[in-house]
């Protein structure tokens, strides 16, 4: 029981506190998101260049993407992938049931021997327009853009205690 309870007390004398800083996205001095180390990021910098990958550092105000350091003041627009819901599939499908109802319209119409002017009813293009648009909807809005200047900014948090004996990059 003693030993377990040094073992308890030392571990945090040898552990690691974080040791890579942190930016921040803010809308309006608001935090919305916060990037660290093992996140993925796309990015478009102020020389018009779109960069993706994962954030392996952050420090000395430099933010390094699959090993490629930027300073977070080159950074123009952030694009964030949403996670949460499956944009893509639920978009690519309503896009298809909204062609599919028209072409249902179209395939019966000449299966009973309608004319053309008679193969849909008004409710078929509602239908087919609601699908279509929402699925468009869908698919425009799986990632959420942040364009900085006027409403967003990004901030970098130095989190190093040490600041002193802090390596070079």
């Amino acid at each position: 029981m003693k030993q377990l309870a040094v073992i308890f007390f030392l571990v945090p004398v040898f552990s690691l506190a974080q040791t890579d800083d942190v930016f921040v996205l803010q809308k309006k001095g608001e935090n919305v998101k916060m990037f660290s180390v093992g996140m993925q990021l796309t990015m478009e910098t102020i020389y018009s260049q779109w960069f993706e990958g994962t954030i392996t550092a952050i420090r000395h105000d430099s933010v390094f993407i699959n090993g490629t350091p930027f300073h977070y003041k080159e950074f123009k627009t952030l694009k964030w992938e949403r996670s949460n819901f499956n944009y893509t599939a639920f978009g690519s499908g309503l896009l298809i049931a909204g062609v599919g109802v028209l072409v249902l319209g179209a395939v019966n119409g000449a299966y009973r021997g309608d004319k053309v002017e008679d193969w849909y009813a008004p409710a078929s293009f509602i239908t087919a327009g609601a699908f279509i648009l929402t699925g468009l909807v869908l698919l425009k809005s799986k990632y959420k853009v942040y364009h900085l200047g006027n409403k967003y900014s990004v901030h970098y948090l130095d989190l190093s205690a040490n600041k002193k004996n802090q390596r070079p990059f």
